[in-house]
């Protein structure tokens, strides 16, 4: 009788993830509600990328690693209110759901008051038009990208999307890609544990991996 194989550690996945999105591909470890020792056993692998989609759960995981962990880069892949505004840009380097007027406002203002390092901005775009969904829609695009341009110049690097699930998602990374050279963004983050190795082939600059490279998530 064989042997059981023995299940991949984070190292082996990331090894294996990195093979398959290439070397001008960022892995970004989607750690919301890992258990710390997944975290640790993320770093010793040298992953130093890792998006949260909770101000609050991010706090309490990163804030003191934050000053300890050379080469740590910390993204914000969630919703945003715009209460949370100063904790995020003291937190974040990159917020990536940056979805409407509002927020940018909120978050202009909040490094204006905390004097902290202006985040990366990536724009959300619902290419769904899913209404439960975050996201600026695909026809509002442009007068949110012409807005952070004027409010906060630079600041917004890419896009960002989260396809429907129910759908291919080929298409709606197409789509992004088409969206983000016409308004003239190099990065484009995309791609979940499903469909990362798509997401590489279509353009992607960022994938946001979660279980496929932690594994399933601890009921």
């Amino acid at each position: 009788m064989t042997s059981p194989t023995p299940p991949e550690t984070i190292a082996e996945a990331r090894t294996r993830i990195l093979s398959e999105i290439g070397e001008s591909v960022t892995l970004v470890a989607a750690s919301k509600r890992q258990p710390e020792a997944r975290i640790e056993e993320a770093l010793a692998a040298r992953q130093r990328v890792f998006g949260e989609n909770r101000v609050q759960e991010a706090q309490a995981r990163w804030s003191e690693r934050k000053e300890q962990v050379e080469g740590l880069e910390l993204r914000l892949i969630g919703p945003l209110q715009t209460n949370k505004a100063e904790e995020a840009v003291a937190l974040f380097d990159v917020i990536e759901t940056l979805d409407r007027e509002k927020l940018l406002k909120a978050l202009v203002k909040a490094v204006e008051k905390t004097g902290a390092a202006p985040p990366d901005l990536f724009i959300q775009v619902n290419t769904g038009n899913e209404p439960q969904k975050g996201g600026v829609s695909v026809e509002d695009l442009p007068d949110l990208s012409r807005e952070a341009r004027e409010q906060w110049p630079g600041a917004v690097r890419g896009l960002m999307c989260i396809p429907p699930a129910e759908e291919p998602a080929g298409p709606h990374f197409a789509l992004l890609k088409k969206l983000a050279d016409r308004h003239g963004l190099s990065q484009v983050s995309m791609g979940m544990s499903g469909d990362y190795a798509l997401a590489a082939r279509l353009g992607a600059t960022h994938v946001r991996v979660g279980t496929a490279l932690f594994g399933a998530r601890e009921a």
